[in-house]
């Protein structure tokens, strides 16, 4: 304003003097009318400025609200839901009445469930409660269409229940949640970790564990692998309470490698009561397992790793009602040793390809001890017919699916094998009739998923049906079972000597459909 009113100054100075004389009043008004003019106008651009000042702020507070909200939340919430129908169908091996320890008597019959339906809620919180520490939990329910209890499944009291593998015989630590049972929604995994510890990639995490579930099982379930916390489906599908501690140094030929040491409790034997050890357990220790595990490289393309693991002294069955009058013992320890291998790759025609291989060894290291059972004493994968020492067995577990992109469509196939002294800790597996993996024999496996391709809206968000066909070829007794020795199946006859605890199955199939959402 001061250059303008200098300006103006200048300009009356050039005016001719005559005129400047005769008009000055005249020129001196309008100088003043143009100056108030001026104030006016300057007034006016404060006021603007002043609502610039007012936007600006808002604009200001609208983006740090966006950045907040897009800022991880301290609590994470998602889950899965699935129905599923299953038509299972199977041959018992006829081996003469008065031969099976628990349940049916098998008698060569057909055994069948053409319609059995399960619904199964699982519910996902993580909770970030300080810098580095996290708990994560996960609460599920999984129950039968029409039924309160696992009876329709797993045989407890009931003769026309699963009567033919130890896995599925009731419901205990290692596998509640994971067959069917009732409407509870109980607590699956609750678990604390400490990460980042000394400023070094180095973690701590302890809880029930997220021990099921794990590579490379989670292909056919078309869901995302396990993280670090995770294990082998081969060796290791059983819910757990223990902990881990594991290191991920930041090496670039390694990409996501890590290492871990891991524990776990299988069983608690309660009190000690007086001087004598008398009480309920009084002959039990209780049951731990420890292993390692060695994951040298992984990323969305390629993952490997390798792990050994040992149960130490196992138990002869886990707590139960259903074994009551019959001794439990610790019968002796469990190694096991495997490996999983699995990639992808991307743009192979019209999808990508997913293939696995998981080669996996155990070992038993039996003990004096046996559970005592009419007519003789039965010990760590041995029986009055065998005899009491170590025994190797071995799995192969292989497969692949093919992702169709455009059309959300996916097909795949597994195939595994396990020998006839094959152990295997798999209670938790997804399967109805036993845990694939701990089969005696072979499984062969098909399926294809179609989803639904629609827009995720949760972090998760997911839906899709899966059509499959398990076909089971035993070959050994014992399946999933380490307390007795296996025989083969093709020597059982109604002149066999040896009783068996389980009615033995030829073969054995399963057609099944889920509808899945995950959110």
């Amino acid at each position: 304003m001061r250059k303008f009113t200098a300006v103006l100054l200048t300009l009356s100075f050039l005016l001719p003097l005559n005129a400047f004389a005769a008009d000055r009043g005249d020129l001196l008004q309008k100088i003043d009318a143009l100056s108030k003019e001026l104030d006016h106008l300057k007034q006016q651009m404060q006021e603007m400025q002043k609502k610039d000042d007012v936007k600006e702020q808002r604009i200001t507070t609208v983006e740090k609200k966006a950045e907040a909200a897009a800022e991880p939340s301290w609590l994470t919430i998602g889950g899965d839901f699935r129905t599923r129908f299953d038509s299972l169908h199977a041959k018992s091996v006829d081996i003469g009445a008065g031969k099976v320890m628990f349940g049916i008597d098998p008698r060569g019959k057909d055994v069948a469930n053409d319609t059995l339906l399960t619904n199964r809620f699982g519910l996902n919180l993580q909770a970030k409660a300080t810098e580095d520490v996290t708990v994560k939990a996960r609460l599920l329910m999984y129950k039968i269409w029409g039924h309160e209890s696992e009876a329709p499944v797993a045989a407890g009291s009931n003769a026309g229940g699963n009567a033919f593998f130890a896995d599925r015989f009731f419901n205990f630590d290692g596998n509640i949640g994971h067959i069917p049972k009732d409407n509870a929604l109980r607590v699956d995994q609750a678990y604390a970790t400490w990460s980042n510890i000394g400023g070094v990639p180095l973690w701590f995490s302890v809880g029930r564990r997220p021990s099921t579930g794990g590579v490379p099982t989670n292909i056919r379930q078309n869901t995302e692998k396990v993280g670090t916390a995770g294990t082998p489906g081969l060796l290791i599908d059983y819910a757990f309470d223990g902990g881990t501690i594991g290191f991920a140094p930041d090496i670039d030929a390694l990409p996501g490698s890590y290492a871990k040491f891991c524990f776990g409790k299988g069983f608690d034997s309660g009190f000690r009561l007086g001087s004598n050890n008398s009480g309920t357990n009084s002959k039990l220790n209780d049951v731990w397992f420890a292993g390692f595990n060695v994951t040298p490289y992984d990323t969305d393309n390629f993952h490997t790793e390798i792990q050994y693991s040992r149960a130490l002294d196992i138990f002869a069955f886990p707590e139960s009602n259903v074994f009551s009058g019959v001794n439990n013992t610790n019968v002796g320890d469990i190694d096991q040793l495997g490996v999983v291998i699995s990639g992808k790759i991307n743009n192979l025609g019209i999808g990508d390809l997913n293939l696995f291989l998981s080669p996996g060894w155990s070992k038993t290291h039996p003990n004096n001890n046996a559970m005592a059972l009419m007519p003789g004493n039965y010990g760590l994968l041995w029986d009055p017919g065998t005899a009491k020492k170590s025994r190797t067995g071995y799995a192969l577990y292989l497969g692949g699916r093919y992702d169709v992109k455009k059309t959300g469509t996916k097909l795949g196939l597994e195939y595994n094998h396990g020998s006839k002294n094959w152990i295997t800790f798999a209670p938790a597996a997804d399967d109805l009739w036993t845990g694939k993996l701990g089969t005696r024999g072979n499984v062969y496996e098909a399926y294809v998923i179609q989803e639904l391709n629609k827009k995720p809206i949760a972090k998760r968000g997911n839906a899709f049906f899966r059509l499959g066909y398990q076909y089971y070829d035993f070959k050994y007794t014992g399946s999933n079972n380490w307390i007795g020795a296996p025989y083969k199946i093709s020597d059982l006859s109604t002149s066999f000597a040896t009783p068996q605890m389980f009615a033995p199955l030829k073969k054995a199939n399963d057609i099944y459909l889920t509808f899945d959402v995950l959110f």
